[in-house]
């Protein structure tokens, strides 16, 4: 997976929500806003929106979520 390869990324976890599998959700943590802010300019990151962006029912949804 590229993005466990990008500099600051901890963690990248995908998960299907098991009564709506056609709902996933993407886990990822970085070790800072930049390196996450710096995720969204690569390559493959535009080659992966631009393949869910032909296939999903619904537009791709990010969130930022920071610890409490």
């Amino acid at each position: 997976m590229p993005s466990l390869a990008a500099p600051g990324c901890l963690t990248y976890h995908p998960y299907t929500d098991p009564n709506d599998p056609s709902h996933m959700v993407l886990v990822e943590e970085w070790t800072t806003a930049e390196a996450f802010d710096e995720h969204f300019t690569t390559p493959h990151f535009f080659h992966v929106r631009d393949v869910l962006d032909q296939i999903l029912a619904e537009p791709m949804i990010i969130k930022r979520l920071v610890s409490a």
